[in-house]
């Protein structure tokens, strides 16, 4: 727990590091563990947790998924190969196309892998 005093001590500054941004997630925890915040406290916390969502947005961020990449991933995470899609979606060969991104997911496609996945079938539709 970080008391006045600590805090004082606290330089608050733009996080570009890793150890900044963990020592930042400490002093954060550790005022949300507190209770009734006084306002100085509160104006840090608000403070740090905004510094702290920069810094992760600019070296956290996630690669945008595409119909392709979601499927990729549900086959690998389930150990499934090109035959298991087989009736699924389509013959062999049109399985193949889709598995290897040569043909898009059509909606009726979508709809069949959302049930074959149990997943909404928006995943595998560009929007």
């Amino acid at each position: 727990m970080y008391d006045n005093e600590a805090l004082a001590n606290v330089q608050i500054q733009v996080v570009t590091s890793e150890e900044e941004n963990d020592r930042a997630l400490s002093i954060v925890e550790s005022l949300l563990a507190e209770e009734n915040l006084s306002p100085e406290k509160e104006q840090i916390l608000r403070l740090l947790v905004t510094l702290i969502e920069k810094f992760e947005d600019e070296h956290y961020q996630l690669a945008a998924s595409t119909p392709h990449s979601i499927l990729l991933h549900l086959m690998e995470e389930r150990g499934l190969r090109q035959t298991d899609l087989v009736g699924v979606i389509g013959s062999r060969g049109v399985v193949s196309e889709v598995v290897n991104g040569k043909r898009t997911i059509s909606k009726g496609q979508a709809k069949s892998l959302g049930e074959f996945f149990h997943v909404d079938p928006s995943l595998f539709v560009d929007l």
